[in-house]
């Protein structure tokens, strides 16, 4: 049996003490950091993993998130490693570097080149905090020994190594890392290192080169038993989208040998519903909030404004003027929120607001549109051109002026 699963809490473990909470987490202001952070119960839940450190509080794949990663006292922050093209590990998710950084200020004509096409030192020109907050500004992309740097005996890390096509001898460069850097080879001696990835021909490459390393296959739904059964040869554990996910999945990969982990599982809502179903690692982007959740701790203690629904996918056009896709707020105190100003985060960074003057009376709800529309007491419209919404499921966080999360949803 592999070291990992030796790690896993028991099935009856996992259930005890874990019954839903009516109030979803406590209000938290992005980048929080500390340098002890509160370690969860053992005995609180699943592995909690935050995804690319913490992308929901702090630009993904920075140091910044991977303080948030372990200030929450998540057993593992999640990072991707690719190659520049001068060979350099360096953390980034996309294949190209349009989204979180501002490659167009700094070389306009290659934001849509492969982020693997640039030399470390044009990566350390690039901003990869201000696409999120202006707090984040000056966020340089990391090199991927920096994961060692926040990483402790109590949050480790998990590699995930990104669209191995795209950066040749990865594997090779990400093993000898790990068997010869003095601070890798510490976390790997505590168990606290993880390598994962797509492609399973990767996997295997990695396998072969780094036997002693705990690996898992990540796909979006879970294969056949065959399947399950040819990867439980060269990996640990497996990661799987949760959403769709059943009860006879986690089965058959339990039966495999393989330990469940699932991704991005976002709210405390959705990660009760996996804890359900049994899982053994959830992967998340607001590890903060849910160590709160599996700790039994009010996530928003006191919250005024929550998201009550969203509708990603309605009949006709996402964006149909005075219609379309929408997110919804309720006002759940006794008294009148002034929510002008709050804006809407979804898992790919859009960002959804709401305009001045939208004061919600106790229990009363305001859709928030994406497209174009007349505003009305009970609806604002953003006025965007296309979707933003996910029409498979999206997460999305709620965010006051001051930068306080106020909510996290799941569909």
């Amino acid at each position: 049996m592999p070291r990992f699963v030796h790690s896993i809490r028991s099935a009856a473990a996992v259930a005890v003490g874990l019954s839903f909470l009516a109030v979803p987490a406590h209000a938290v202001q992005v980048g929080a950091d500390t340098e002890a952070p509160e370690v969860r119960d053992a005995q609180a839940g699943p592995i909690l993993v935050g995804h690319r450190g913490a992308a929901g509080t702090a630009p993904e794949n920075t140091v910044a998130a991977f303080k948030d990663g372990r200030a929450s006292g998540a057993e593992f922050i999640e990072i991707d490693v690719q190659l520049s093209a001068d060979g350099v590990p360096f953390l980034f998710h996309d294949n190209t570097p349009a989204r979180t950084t501002n490659v167009e200020d700094v070389f306009p004509d290659r934001a849509g080149d492969p982020i693997t096409s640039f030399t470390w030192a044009e990566l350390q020109q690039l901003d990869v905090g201000s696409y999120f907050d202006g707090r984040f500004v000056g966020e340089k992309i990391p090199h991927l020994d920096d994961a060692t740097r926040v990483a402790t005996r109590n949050t480790g890390v998990y590699i995930e190594i990104k669209s191995p096509v795209n950066s040749p001898g990865i594997e090779e460069l990400v093993a000898a890392e790990l068997s010869t850097d003095p601070a890798w080879r510490k976390l790997v001696d505590a168990d606290k290192v993880q390598v994962l990835g797509f492609d399973e021909s990767s996997n295997r490459t990695f396998a072969a080169l780094a036997p002693d390393i705990e690996l898992q296959q990540l796909t979006g739904v879970v294969p056949g038993s065959e399947v399950l059964a040819e990867w439980a040869t060269f990996v640990d554990s497996v990661g799987a989208n949760y959403r769709g996910l059943t009860a006879a999945d986690v089965t058959r990969v339990k039966d495999a040998g393989l330990v469940m982990g699932v991704y991005t599982v976002n709210s405390p809502e959705a990660v009760q519903s996996v804890v359900d179903l049994g899982v053994d690692v959830v992967t998340t982007d607001f590890p903060i909030q849910n160590s709160r959740y599996l700790r039994g701790i009010p996530v928003f203690p006191g919250t005024a404004v929550e998201i009550s629904g969203a509708v990603n996918n309605p009949a006709g056009d996402d964006v149909l003027p005075d219609a379309g896709e929408y997110v919804s707020l309720r006002n759940v105190s006794g008294s009148a929120v002034d929510v002008s100003g709050y804006f809407l985060r979804d898992a790919a960074n859009t960002i959804l607001r709401v305009g001045e003057g939208y004061v919600l009376q106790p229990g009363g709800e305001l859709r928030v549109h994406t497209g174009p529309g007349t505003n009305t007491p009970t609806a604002y419209f953003n006025g965007m051109p296309a979707s933003v919404l996910n029409n498979t499921g999206d997460s999305l966080g709620l965010w006051t002026p001051e930068l306080r999360l106020m909510d996290v949803y799941a569909n």
